[in-house]
């Protein structure tokens, strides 16, 4: 049984149909072939493309003008036809065998609509056809990141209201992608920050500002599920939604989507509210609006915040970057803005009265011992170690100019003695009252002292375990000033181990508790100790880790008052130098006088042989004590070397850099022959040695002597009052 409605047309109603829509192909052509081979090229007259498939190249030729408009030859087969022919073979369909399913695309492409004999027999409902709407008003290319054209949207104004349509390039079909792709992909591939705004004309709007600006095909009414939100892994998001309902209804779908999507944060910014109801970001453009400072500064709401990024730069972004430094807090670079000051020392030396001066000078922005603030600065003294009393009798002792102590008076803040451990619970009581300290200007220090009175390691141990002051360092002190002021400088007073002398002297930083990290931490390291325990006169001795090295400073308290000292001036510290001078002098005899004595015995020495033999002897200290005072005599010409051992009967010294020590007026003795076997008598013979080099008071290298008997001594030219 057949049904003849399912019958095909007659042929003549078809040829009818296809001259109708042949007609309509050509009247478009240039059009035609744009939409079958996006990388086909217009050329004088032709239209110019590798193949039927739209590979690029120029095999493929299509006439434009004159009577053969829309003929086409491929002559790399020969292939060849009319714009029907071309339209089957792009979509792989023969017009032989496959004619009604052609002319049914042709037709749709066109927007014609289809035999009234198909509606009726199909019961189709009609669509209204693109050119029913009239020539479109704007179009939107939407290509993947590579530039591949994927689709089209159209939108036409036609009586009724704007309307919009899409043309699915791949499938060569008015209908959206599936999934719909996202607008202006190929910048927001590579951009770190996109913004999303409603609709393609706001995204335009944006990008010719420079701004990197995306839309979900269709703005508000997208269909968020169908919407591919990939390419938006990893960027940070920011929705610009229009100035209404259904635009902040779509802002937080959206938002949902992209955070979905893996987006590193997303937020939602809040249109200005003097503006217009539906105003939009090419509303912003069109008026002038700082769209830019919009993006950047407007009230937002956080979806998504975003995860702690690691910081780097290229040598290019800092070779380039010529912006001005910070100003120092505490100049030169003794605390730096978000820097840690670490000011160690023993007890009773005088470290928080010193601190308590310092802290003071800086709130009222003078200088002190050297040490100079930009401006009067916000100091908030965390100070667990005095009480009350003796807390403000000390703050009365400090020597403070008028002006600058009326400004000190308000800048300078401290608590007394506080029973408080620095735990979570210590955490929430100390924030809020530095937040409040200053009726809400934040301050610029923060200091701590001492750090062992409210010390916190978590489970890690003590302050001189290591880990533990890591803990307090990172779990403690750096989130107050995260939530007080990311660039305010702290100060941490921290108390010093036993060293012994020769240790401190070496590396008195290490003396600090919990010095490896501490020594990691801090930008600048300080420390207060009293070199001579019979005198007043302390030391300040100074590692920094972002600026150049600041000389050590001899300071003590003179009639209530801080006061740096010369340190070369010797009436100052006339008693403790010359001490120091005649311990030099001692150590320097006894070296020379023990050379002297043991060539009289035949024992010649080398540096490190001398060191090794006489360590702990005389008076002379350690080995390398010992190394350290030959180095320096010799540089001063006390001390010259002979290399010529063989010359005396001793031992060659090897690959040893300068040889044997020479001394002025040296006599070596060795015996002369064997013992007599009547007498047992040994006779003696002595030499007098000269020396072969002597060492450069300027290079420090070996040089040989030009007159042997001739000595030479360097700080007797140079300097007759210099110490030895």
């Amino acid at each position: 049984m057949l049904d003849f409605n399912d019958a095909r047309e007659p042929l003549d109603g078809l040829s009818a149909d296809a001259q109708v829509l042949r007609a309509a192909l050509l009247d478009r052509l240039e059009a035609v072939l744009h939409y079958l081979f996006p990388r086909g090229r217009i050329r004088g007259g032709k239209f110019y493309v590798g193949d039927v498939e739209g590979s690029p190249g120029k095999s493929l030729v299509v006439e434009l003008d004159g009577p053969r408009r829309g003929l086409w030859k491929d002559f790399s087969n020969d292939d060849g036809g009319d714009v029907l022919d071309i339209w089957a073979m792009s979509r792989g369909l023969s017009t032989l065998h496959d004619f009604p399913a052609v002319l049914n695309e042709v037709r749709q492409w066109l927007g014609f609509a289809p035999p009234v004999s198909h509606l009726a027999r199909r019961e189709a409902r009609h669509e209204p056809g693109v050119d029913d709407l009239g020539p479109h008003t704007a179009k939107w290319d939407y290509v993947t990141p590579a530039g591949e054209l994927v689709a089209c949207v159209y939108r036409y104004d036609p009586p009724t209201g704007k309307e919009y349509r899409p043309w699915d390039v791949r499938a060569r079909m008015w209908r959206a992608p599936d999934p719909r792709p996202l607008y202006n992909l190929q910048q927001v591939a590579s951009a770190r920050t996109v913004v999303l705004v409603e609709g393609e004309k706001c995204a335009d709007a944006l990008i010719g500002l420079g701004v990197v600006a995306t839309t979900a095909m269709n703005g508000a009414k997208a269909p968020i599920d169908k919407t591919d939100w990939t390419p938006l892994k990893a960027k940070e998001v920011l929705i610009w939604p229009d100035r209404d309902a259904p635009g902040w209804d779509y802002a937080e779908h959206a938002a949902g989507a992209c955070a979905m999507a893996a987006a590193a944060s997303v937020a939602i910014l809040v249109p200005p509210p003097d503006k217009r109801s539906k105003w939009d970001a090419a509303d912003g453009v069109a008026e002038g609006f700082d769209c830019a400072g919009f993006i950047a500064q407007a009230e937002r709401r956080i979806v998504k915040a975003p995860a702690p990024r690691l910081p780097s730069f290229t040598l290019g972004q800092l070779l380039d970057d010529d912006s001005p430094l910070p100003d120092d807090l505490i100049a030169p670079r003794v605390l730096t803005p978000g820097g840690l000051t670490v000011f160690g020392g023993a007890p009773k030396v005088g470290k928080s009265d010193l601190l308590l001066a310092l802290l003071t000078h800086m709130a009222a922005g003078l200088s002190f011992l050297g040490m100079t603030p930009p401006r009067p600065l916000r100091v908030f003294y965390l100070q667990a170690e005095v009480q009350y009393h003796y807390l403000r009798e000390r703050a009365k002792q400090v020597r403070l100019p008028a002006h600058g102590l009326e400004l000190a008076r308000i800048n300078f803040i401290a608590t007394p003695q506080l029973r408080l451990v620095l735990d979570d619970a210590g955490l929430k009581q100390l924030i809020p009252a530095m937040l409040d300290a200053f009726d809400g200007h934040p301050p610029d220090i923060i200091v701590i002292d001492p750090i062992r009175n409210v010390f916190d390691g978590g489970d890690a141990g003590g302050e001189n375990d290591n880990g533990a002051m890591m803990f307090f360092l990172s779990q403690r002190v750096d989130p107050i000033r995260q939530a007080v002021n990311p660039d305010a400088g702290v100060i941490l007073a921290h108390h010093t181990r036993k060293l012994n002398k020769k240790q401190f002297e070496e590396d008195p930083f290490q003396a600090l508790a919990g010095a490896s990290s501490l020594r990691g931490f801090y930008t600048t390291g300080v420390m207060l100790d009293r070199p001579n325990e019979l005198s007043t006169i302390r030391r300040l001795t100074f590692e920094l880790r972002n600026g150049p090295a600041i000389s050590q400073k001899s300071v003590d308290k003179i009639d209530g008052e801080w006061r740096e000292l010369d340190a070369n001036n010797r009436l100052v510290l006339k008693d403790y130098g010359e001490r120091l001078d005649a311990e030099r002098r001692r150590k320097r005899d006894a070296i020379l006088e023990i050379l002297f004595d043991q060539a009289a015995q035949g024992r010649c020495y080398t540096a490190n042989q001398f060191a090794e033999a006489f360590e702990g002897k005389a008076g002379l200290g350690g080995d390398r004590t010992i190394r350290a005072r030959i180095s320096a005599l010799a540089t001063q010409g006390y001390i010259k070397f002979f290399r010529d051992a063989a010359q005396y009967g001793l031992p060659a010294v090897g690959r040893n850099k300068f040889g044997y020590l020479c001394v002025e007026d040296m006599v070596l003795s060795l015996p002369f022959d064997a013992p007599d076997p009547a007498t047992g008598e040994v006779l003696i013979r002595h030499f007098t040695v000269l020396p072969t080099h002597f060492k450069c008071p300027h290079s420090g290298a070996a040089m040989p002597v030009e007159r042997a008997d001739v000595w030479v001594y360097q700080d007797d030219i140079n300097d007759k009052e210099a110490p030895l």
